[in-house]
């Protein structure tokens, strides 16, 4: 980014053209101007709204803005597809302690957990327990309630 930001900045001084003058010309704003001539890529929330802005730029003062577009590209290609060195390592330690599996392993996987068959059954053996406790409850509660209603009506 920093080569296209210079080729910018000294083909406008070049030109003898003022910030002012390009941002009124091709209606973009001398802040996003200033950016794109430091080369801060970070300043700038959608890449895709960038780029237009660099190809309009680039058109203004006359470069083949295709060809400074396409240089852009590899730029962002190279900035976002390169993997740390630290995911990279902490990948190759897991796949050296998992070597269970023939799978490649890669930073941007997860591996899956084992279902642990112990908890699952412990889980249903108490919901049983639960609905045969609430039955008997319930049949406790009703035959407390007809024994009543006998004594009652005698």
């Amino acid at each position: 980014m920093d080569g296209i930001a210079e080729l910018l900045h000294e083909t406008r001084e070049e030109s003898g053209i003022e910030l002012s003058e390009v941002s009124k010309d091709i209606n973009i704003s001398e802040i996003i101007l200033e950016n794109i001539e430091a080369g801060k890529i970070g300043s700038f929330k959608d890449i895709f709204l960038l780029k237009e802005y660099i190809y309009n730029y680039a058109k203004y003062l006359g470069l083949d803005a295709d060809d400074i577009i396409k240089n852009f590209n590899e730029y962002v290609f190279e900035y976002t597809s390169k993997i740390p060195v630290k995911e990279i390592e902490k990948s190759i330690e897991l796949a050296a302690k998992v070597n269970e599996t023939n799978m490649i392993q890669s930073p941007y996987t997860r591996t899956k957990l084992k279902n642990n068959k112990k908890i699952y059954i412990c889980i249903y053996l108490l919901i049983l327990i639960l609905v045969i406790l609430a039955i008997f409850w319930s049949v406790n509660q009703f035959a407390i309630n007809n024994t009543n209603a006998l004594v009652i009506s005698l």
